[in-house]
C-alpha cells in the first residue's frame, strides 16, 4: 500500500478523529490522520470543561449521550490504558429563581421522554447532595448517571491506543483542498502532500467548514470563544459536575484536587483582536464572582491558569455528523458547540460502523447535513 493511501482519511486530531481512527483499525480498516497543528488534540480537545452528560442536551444528540455513558465511558479506561479519571457521580443543574427552575424543568422532561432518568430537586434536596453551594440555589436537576473526565487524558488514550494498532497519525499537515475523481471524493490534499482513500472523515472543528467549501460545501457554524480556568488543590469536596439553568457556569474536581470551572462575561467577541484564543482578566473575573456566589467556600482559592478556545458553534447548536449527497465519499463530524467531549466515544464507535458496515445502532438522521437545505 502506498504510504499516502488507506482504506479511510480522517481530516482531525482531536478527540472526534482519534477515537474515530481507533475504532475503525479495530474494524479492520486501514487509518490515516492528517493534524494541522504540530501537536494531537490541541484544539477544542484539551479546551473544555470534560463533561459527560445527558441532562440539558438536545433531543437529537442525547441518543449518543445515552450510548457513550451506557456502553463506553464506564470501561474507556481500561481499554484505552490509560486512566481517563470518569467520575459517574452525576450532574447538578442550578437554579436561583422560578424562571430558572421552569428552564431545568422542560430540559428534564427533554431527557426523560428520550429514557434518560433527570429528577427535579428542591434546596433541601440538592443540598443532602452538596452541602458546599450557597443558600442562592433554590432547586436543581440532577441526573445521577452523568459525571465527567479529564479531556486531556481522553484523547491521549485514543491516540495512543490508535497508534499502537497501526494507525498512521501526520502532524503540521493542514489540509488546503479535498478532491473528487469521477464524482467520489477520493483525495484530501494538504500544503505538503496529496492523501487518498474510499472514505473520509471531516473532523477538523472550526477548519471543517473551509475545508468543506472547497467541494462546495457550506456547513453552518462559526467560532465562539470559552475561557476556563484551574484552581490550586483543594480538600476533596464533591465528585458531581455542576452547570447551571442559564449554562453560563460550569465545573468540577479533578482527581488531582484542582477545580476547573468555565463560564463568560458576555464580553469574549469583543477582547479578541488577531484570532487566537487567549483568556481575558474581565471573562476570568466573571467566573470568580459566579464561582464565589455558587460555591462560597472557595472564595479564597488561589487561581493557577486560565485557558481558551475556540467552539465550531453550529447554527442550530448541535453537531453535524452525516454523509453528504452531493459529494459520497464524504463523512461530515464537525458543528459539536462546544458539548462534543462527552460523546466523543460514540460518536467514533458510530462512525467506525458506519464506515465499515453502512449502518449505526443510534439514529443519527437528526444530525444530517441536509437538515439545513431550504424546503421546498
Amino acid at each position: 500500500m502506498n504510504k499516502n493511501t488507506a482504506d479511510v482519511i480522517v481530516v482531525g486530531g482531536g478527540i472526534i478523529g482519534c477515537a474515530a481512527a481507533y475504532y475503525l483499525r479495530k474494524r479492520g480498516a486501514s487509518v490515516i490522520v492528517l493534524e494541522a497543528d504540530d501537536s494531537i488534540g490541541n484544539g477544542s480537545s484539551s479546551r473544555n470543561g470534560g463533561g459527560v452528560r445527558q441532562s440539558g442536551r438536545d433531543s437529537r444528540e442525547l441518543p449518543l449521550a445515552k450510548f457513550g455513558i451506557e456502553n463506553l465511558w464506564p470501561t474507556l479506561s481500561e481499554e484505552l490504558c490509560v486512566d481517563v479519571e470518569y467520575h459517574q457521580d452525576g450532574n447538578l443543574r442550578l437554579g436561583k429563581t422560578e424562571k430558572h427552575l421552569a428552564v431545568l424543568k422542560k430540559l428534564a422532561d427533554t431527557a426523560n421522554a428520550c429514557g434518560v432518568h433527570v429528577e427535579m430537586l428542591s434546596d433541601a434536596q440538592v443540598r443532602a447532595i452538596n452541602p458546599h453551594l450557597s443558600g442562592e440555589v433554590i432547586g436543581a436537576s440532577w441526573c445521577p448517571t452523568d459525571g465527567h473526565a479529564n479531556p486531556l487524558l481522553a484523547t491521549l488514550g485514543y491516540y495512543k491506543r490508535a497508534r499502537e494498532l497501526g494507525v498512521h497519525f501526520l502532524t503540521g499537515q493542514a489540509v488546503v483542498a479535498l478532491k473528487k475523481t469521477k464524482g467520489r471524493l477520493r483525495q484530501v490534499i494538504t500544503a505538503h502532500d496529496t492523501f487518498e482513500g474510499n472514505s473520509v472523515i471531516l473532523a477538523a472543528g472550526l477548519q471543517s467548514r473551509k475545508i468543506a467549501a472547497s467541494v462546495d460545501i457550506d456547513i453552518p457554524m462559526q467560532a465562539e470563544l470559552i475561557e476556563a480556568l484551574v484552581t490550586e488543590a483543594q480538600p476533596p469536596m464533591f465528585w458531581q459536575m455542576l452547570g447551571t439553568a442559564e449554562a453560563d457556569f460550569y465545573g468540577h474536581q479533578s482527581d488531582h484536587g484542582s477545580f476547573v470551572f468555565g463560564g463568560n462575561s458576555g464580553l469574549e467577541g469583543y477582547t479578541k483582536d488577531n484570532g487566537t484564543p487567549v483568556t481575558s482578566s474581565i471573562t476570568a473575573s466573571c467566573i470568580c464572582r459566579g464561582i464565589m456566589r455558587y460555591l462560597p467556600r472557595l472564595k479564597n482559592a488561589k487561581i493557577i491558569r486560565t485557558w481558551a478556545g475556540w467552539m465550531d458553534m453550529c447554527v442550530d447548536r448541535v453537531p453535524v455528523i452525516s454523509h453528504v449527497e452531493e459529494v459520497p465519499g464524504l463523512i461530515l463530524a464537525c458543528g459539536f458547540s462546544g458539548h462534543g467531549f462527552g460523546i466523543a466515544p460514540a460518536v467514533g464507535y458510530q462512525l467506525a460502523m458506519w464506515v465499515m458496515e453502512g449502518r449505526t445502532t443510534v439514529d443519527l438522521s437528526p444530525l444530517r447535513y441536509d437538515r439545513f437545505k431550504a424546503k421546498i
